[in-house]
């Protein structure tokens, strides 16, 4: 209930509408945003056996193309380091997350992973309940009855700072959209998902001061905090309609923030020429790959990376409930390669430029909804 009031009271100035830190797990990350490598593992099997790490899917699934996708690569991949057991579990509804994280703490699970904001109420709850457990959370912190920020000594937040990267995103956008119109929307009027429309926004507004142009956004008023949502992670057909009005008004580049309803978002730009996706959270080229012609880049949560690496520090006894937030300096978010066009290289080299100034501070990416 908790989650609900807070969903609301985070909601209530958004429009829901079809019509319109702790330091990184790693830091190696190439300038293109790829994955950074894991960190150095023991050799699998030895007294890691024991070990069990377990991760709750929101409803969306282990197979949506996304972030639910991305916490299981790196379930998986601290299986294979690390020697260790895995159990997950694939949450079909909302109401499945309390059942869900119950039953896997009471099966003697090490750590216990929550995958995306909708989980908050459920891994809270448990952690509260059983400190002797521990527990993280990808995509949101932990907070009491009046919202406020809390920190439980067995439960880390997994965040990312996701606007950085999005704002090149949007800058890229604005200035390959032939049309001179883009667009965005979201799943859930929650703050994972306005983060990569706040900074969307951003680098379409900074564009268009750059260039005296006027590339106009469809879907969100960053100001406002009001756009465009298909209201779930899962109907795509919403995200087919959203996107086929956007295309309608004229925007030839979208970016859906919607996890797998953002494959309704490829059906719909599948139909029309000269219409390029921005992917998020993973590769969109990579795992959305029945579109991958579509796909101009994707804005990238390097999630496994950072859930491979929490799993390794409480393995090696080094939990912390310290927040992991993802930055472009970090290489915890970052840009996917540019694909399907051919960047002009004055827009290449602004791009560049302003990864830099994020990376070294002198160009700060503001959004009521940074981690």
């Amino acid at each position: 209930m908790r989650r609900v009031l807070k969903f609301a009271a985070i909601g209530a100035a958004a429009t829901i509408s079809l019509a319109a830190c702790g330091q990184a797990p790693t830091d190696n990350a190439d300038s293109s945003g790829d994955a950074p490598g894991a960190s150095e593992a023991p050799a699998a099997g030895g007294d890691n056996a024991d070990f069990s790490a377990c991760m709750v899917s929101d409803a969306g699934g282990f197979d949506d193309q996304s972030f639910n996708q991305s916490g299981k690569e790196g379930l998986d991949s601290a299986k294979a380091d690390f020697g260790i057991e895995t159990t997950e579990i694939e949450s079909q509804a909302d109401t499945d997350y309390a059942n869900n994280v119950n039953n896997l703490v009471s099966d003697g699970c090490s750590i216990t992973i929550g995958v995306g904001f909708l989980l908050e109420d459920a891994i809270q709850a448990a952690a509260e309940a059983n400190p002797e457990s521990n527990f993280a959370l990808i995509d949101s912190g932990f907070t009491d009855e009046n919202f406020a920020p809390v920190e439980l000594d067995n439960a880390k937040p997994i965040l990312f700072n996701t606007a950085e990267a999005s704002f090149l995103a949007g800058y890229l956008a604005a200035g390959m959209s032939e049309s001179g119109t883009v667009a965005t929307f979201g799943g859930m009027p929650i703050p994972s998902v306005q983060i990569f429309m706040d900074g969307f926004s951003d680098g379409v507004d900074k564009y268009n001061e750059d260039n005296s142009a006027d590339v106009q956004l469809l879907g969100w008023d960053k100001e406002a905090q009001e756009g465009a949502f298909s209201g779930d992670f899962d109907n795509q057909s919403q995200g087919q309609t959203l996107t086929e009005q956007f295309i309608a008004q004229g925007a030839d580049i979208v970016m859906p923030v919607a996890g797998p309803v953002g494959l309704g978002a490829a059906a719909a730009a599948s139909e029309k020429d000269n219409v390029k996706l921005i992917w998020v959270d993973s590769d969109g080229f990579l795992t959305a790959e029945e579109y991958k012609d579509l796909m101009l880049t994707s804005v990238m949560k390097q999630i496994g990376p950072a859930v491979h690496d929490t799993i390794g520090a409480t393995v090696e006894g080094g939990f912390s409930n310290e927040p992991y937030v993802g930055t472009l300096e970090n290489g915890g978010v970052g840009l996917a390669e540019i694909r399907g066009a051919e960047v002009p290289a004055e827009l290449q080299t602004k791009l560049d430029e302003y990864k830099a100034a994020i990376i070294d501070g002198s160009l700060k990416i503001e959004t009521p909804n940074a981690p």
